[in-house]
């Protein structure tokens, strides 16, 4: 008699209603791939438009911390976004969910190409974010459910890489074909690139196995806000993704409006070429992934962030050859610490995944638009030390979150 033989239909629907896909098995490789172009499209949507900021602040007569709206009202629609995208996958689904978000963001990518002034790019990287909202929290929640709890680390690493690859070459593109045709030529690029990553994700990504709809959505998400959020645990881990992406962001926000300036003097193209750093980033991913699914996140969440305090501080330096490395390990350090803190918040979730996600990242985009817009202000008056000063200040209360959290007790499951 055969093992599936000796179960009734029932518990053989229970054994594979609880199944979860390996490392290196033939159900990882599609799971990936979709996942790399799903981060990929939002990364290179939400942040194609950093490396255009001194161009708008030119166009529209604005100063840095105004400009930079162009990116933290996106950031703040998505982070304001996520708990009705994740309220709504717990109904619909979470591939159903996500195919819709990266779609309309990217048509309203295309759609800044057309507008007449600042206030309706604004209106509509708005609706961008709102829309990209439905891609972060449920696709680190489609992980939870599907991907087997060791391969958590190295699935999410590969996500994370994704989005580090789309961001890079989103800032890259951008900040190339505004300077040889004009900024709304790299959004209409950016908007192309968009559908085709969605229509990607849609033929690759496979229908969760795990997913159950639930019946009173609300219920459930007031349910996980309660339970995540009396969890320390959890919550230290939310305030460390508001300064971690705060200070990342705030970083690439103003280190064009550096190099542009005395003493470098770069155009914009050469000073867009900075987001080649995140090759470093998403080198550190699989690294990473592998690292805590070893030793793990306890063990390492608290080094790499050390390493991105480390480059930040070489930022202070004048010399190309101290400064870039340090922009390299800052973006080497964060995205390590992102995946580890996203992939730890996954592990801990007992239930509720897709709250525990969105809360995750709705901190985490929170910080991308307060700081990374307050930063501008502190630009303006006090320069780069001054950004260097706040940054580093975050940073450390960070280490210190990341050093009490290595003494946290583990959730045993009930």
């Amino acid at each position: 008699m055969t093992v599936a033989s000796s179960h009734n239909p029932q518990q053989i629907s229970q054994i594979k209603q609880v199944s979860r896909i390996a490392a290196g098995t033939p159900a990882f490789r599609p799971i990936n791939r979709a996942m790399v172009f799903g981060g990929f499209s939002t990364f290179s949507l939400l942040y194609s438009m950093q490396p255009l900021m001194p161009l708008l602040a030119v166009q529209f007569h604005l100063t840095p911390a105004q400009s930079s709206w162009a990116l933290s009202i996106s950031t703040l629609s998505l982070a304001l976004s996520l708990l009705i995208s994740s309220a709504i996958s717990e109904r619909v689904g979470r591939k159903p969910m996500m195919v819709t978000a990266l779609a309309l963001a990217a048509i309203a990518t295309l759609l800044c190409a057309l507008t007449e002034d600042f206030s309706q790019l604004l209106v509509l990287r708005g609706l961008l974010g709102f829309a990209l909202g439905g891609m972060p929290a449920v696709a680190v929640a489609y992980l939870g459910e599907e991907i087997e709890a060791t391969s958590m680390g190295l699935a999410v690493g590969l996500y994370i890489a994704g989005s580090a690859m789309g961001g890079m070459v989103g800032r890259l593109l951008t900040a190339v074909l505004s300077d040889y045709f004009s900024w709304r030529t790299a959004m209409a690029a950016m908007g192309v690139a968009g559908i085709y990553a969605a229509w990607e994700f849609w033929r690759s990504l496979p229908l969760a196995r795990n997913f159950k709809p639930a019946e009173d959505v609300w219920s459930t998400i007031n349910k996980g806000l309660r339970m995540h959020l009396s969890d320390s645990g959890l919550c230290m881990l939310f305030c460390l993704a508001f300064m971690l992406t705060g200070c990342f962001v705030s970083m690439y926000n103003y280190i064009g409006y550096r190099l542009q300036g005395a003493p470098f003097g770069f155009s914009q193209s050469t000073a867009g070429a900075i987001a080649l750093m995140y090759v470093l980033g998403m080198g550190s991913l699989v690294w990473v992934g592998r690292l805590v699914d070893r030793i793990g996140r306890r063990s390492v969440l608290w080094l790499v962030l050390l390493v991105m305090i480390s480059g930040l501080l070489l930022t202070l330096s004048n010399s190309l050859f101290i400064m870039v490395p340090g922009v390299a390990l800052f973006t080497f350090g964060f995205f390590a610490s992102h995946s580890v803190a996203s992939s730890w918040v996954a592990r801990r979730a007992q239930a509720h995944k897709a709250v525990a996600s969105a809360l995750y990242l709705c901190f985490y985009y929170l910080g991308s638009s307060l700081i990374g817009s307050y930063t501008g202000v502190i630009w303006a008056s006090h320069g780069w030390q001054g950004v260097v000063m706040l940054l580093g200040g975050l940073l450390s209360v960070g280490l210190m979150i990341t050093l009490r959290l290595r003494t946290l007790l583990p959730v045993v499951a009930a």
